[in-house]
């Protein structure tokens, strides 16, 4: 017996090791990789890259999976905490496919680049990066493992009682007919609601006042599971990941899905500790799934708008990736879609002091025989129709199933069809890498905006036989400011520091007029300065200084130190 289980136990680890071997750098991007997949890759970079990679356990999910984050620094500019940190996640629903492939081709091409390209050479010795490319790690394994739908499976996996019966997730939606998908059941009726469209005997219309009825649509596949006279009523959760962050969160009777506390979701707490550790983070991207927007914050309309000074900075990232992307729309997320509480977004702008966006990936219409005329009637097709053309012509019916027969324990005869998990919300494989190589491109073009800062010593003058004026120079040369203008305005956490050192300070100010010699003079302390910077902007100082060797520093937490020496005789 022992001898048996030595063998399975070598028997299983062959077949991991198999597994893990699947994985090839540099990655491909004509498919979905799975959780394990996905760990592996990460794995894998750092492997392969050893040099500017490293894998990092964030933590552990409900189900106790790892969640796992890529970091990627060049120790030879730096350590990681001493450069501007950008942070890029996905996934944060479990049936968001396509954001965790953004996040993994985004740090394949960094790495992959490197020695090659230039630009991509420069910012990676510039940045530092933060990269969980699975935030719902538990979603993401039942989203590609079990039967769905392309909406389920996006909760975290905390029971939830969502038909109040004292019973937890216990009424799925079920396979019926073992195809691996979740679709729609129709029942003849003539009362129905619905008869058969024109266009195609798949589709179906919405019959008009004084129509008789065809069909009558009866949600999701499935059964009563718990012989309560509803179907698929109670399945996973419900707690959103994007309703649980600590900032400006709301319970459950105020929004759906907000859990019963915040970060109530295990990962979402291990998430929360990670960023909090790392107060570099300057840029955060999470990735979502559906719309062809590049959201903003803030996320209630509550909240007010963002400060000028922010916006400037927003406006120029947001309107850059509208052309990085084509179609995509730069979005205010409460104004231009709707309020959510307990936001991540929020979370990072506010807890963090970042600039966040979220990127919402796909868009359906992008399925579908554009401008595509019925001849007969000399009318465009219905987009619904067009899909159809899509799926029939260019997915080559991957992407929806014929409406088939099947007698149902409740229902009777139904049939069961429809559009399968893997449409809709995500691009078919063939589609994937323009998506992503272009949102990657995104968040390529806001690191390239990250502050590039220069400490100058302008001049040294002597005002009298013991006292001399020193003045200085920081300038930003990149759109994004040296912190937000909100955690400045909100210390949030200390501002940039200017520091003279090694002599005597009789007193100095920041210069608001350089030409007419206006300085506002700090009363106390002079010897330190604090402010920030913004995008393209420049900061001016004065000192009135004793003879002696000064050391010159400037401290950001968002942006790193540097110093000077001078000699000032």
């Amino acid at each position: 017996m022992k001898k048996i289980f030595i063998i399975e136990i070598i028997i299983l680890a062959f077949a991991f090791s198999l597994k893990a071997q699947l994985i090839e750098m540099p990655l491909r991007f004509d498919r979905y990789y799975s959780y394990d997949e996905t760990v592996a890759a990460i794995k894998a970079f750092e492997k392969t890259y050893p040099k500017f990679a490293k894998a990092v356990l964030v933590g552990r999910s409900d189900e106790k999976r790892e969640i796992w984050a890529l970091e990627i620094n060049n120790p030879a500019t730096g350590e990681a905490s001493s450069k501007t940190g950008v942070y890029v996640d996905g996934n944060i629903h479990g049936n968001e496919l396509q954001a965790t492939e953004v996040c993994l081709y985004f740090a394949d091409y960094m790495l992959k680049n490197y020695a090659n390209n230039n630009n991509i050479k420069a910012l990676l010795d510039k940045n530092a990066y933060y990269i969980i490319p699975i935030v719902n790690v538990d979603g993401r394994f039942h989203f590609m493992q079990d039967a769905n739908t392309m909406h389920s499976s996006r909760s975290i996996r905390v029971p939830f009682d969502d038909d109040k019966d004292g019973l937890f997730d216990e009424d799925f939606p079920d396979d019926l007919d073992k195809d691996g998908n979740i679709v729609q059941m129709r029942k003849k009726d003539p009362n129905g609601e619905y008869k058969t469209s024109p266009e195609d005997p798949r589709l179906m219309v919405r019959i008009k006042p004084g129509e008789k009825g065809e069909w009558t649509m009866l949600g999701n596949e499935g059964i009563d599971n718990d012989g309560d006279g509803r179907i698929n009523e109670d399945a996973e959760g419900f707690l959103d990941p994007n309703r649980n962050w600590g900032y400006n969160w709301q319970p459950n009777y105020v929004q759906r899905g907000a859990g019963a506390y915040p970060a109530q979701g295990k990962g979402i707490k291990a998430i929360k500790e990670y960023l909090l550790a790392h107060q570099n983070i300057l840029v955060v991207f999470a990735f979502h799934n559906y719309g062809g927007m590049f959201l903003r914050g803030p996320s209630t309309s509550e909240q007010g708008e963002l400060p000028r000074e922010d916006i400037k900075v927003y406006d120029y990232l947001g309107v850059n990736a509208e052309r990085i992307v084509p179609g995509y729309k730069y979005l205010i997320s409460w104004k231009d879609l709707y309020g959510t509480y307990g936001d991540f977004v929020d979370f990072t702008d506010n807890l963090i002091g970042s600039f966040g966006f979220v990127g919402e990936l796909f868009m359906d219409e992008q399925e579908t025989y554009k401008g595509v005329l019925d001849e007969k009637q000399k009318t465009e097709l219905s987009p619904d129709y067009q899909r159809l053309l899509y799926n029939d012509n260019v997915a080559h019916g991957t992407l929806f199933k014929d409406w088939t027969k099947f007698n149902h324990p409740n229902y009777g005869e139904v049939e069961i069809g429809g559009w399968l998990k893997m449409s809709s919300r995500m691009p078919a494989p063939f589609m994937l890498i323009d998506l992503i190589h272009r949102n990657a491109s995104a968040v390529i073009f806001t690191a390239e905006q990250t502050p590039d800062i220069k400490l100058e010593h302008l001049e040294t003058i002597k005002v009298s036989n013991d006292l001399f004026r020193v003045r200085l120079r920081i300038s930003n040369s990149k759109a994004i400011s040296t912190m937000t203008y909100s955690a400045y305005r909100n210390k949030l956490h200390r501002p940039d520091m200017l520091k003279i050192s090694g002599v005597d300070v009789v007193s100095g100010g920041e210069i608001t007029d350089l030409y007419l010699n206006k300085v506002q003079y700090k009363e106390f302390k002079p010897e330190v300065q604090f402010f920030y910077v913004p995008g393209f902007e420049t900061k001016e100082f004065e000192f009135l200084v004793g003879a002696g060797n000064a050391t010159i520093s400037y401290e950001s937490i968002k942006t790193g130190n540097q110093s000077i020496k001078i000699q000032i005789k």
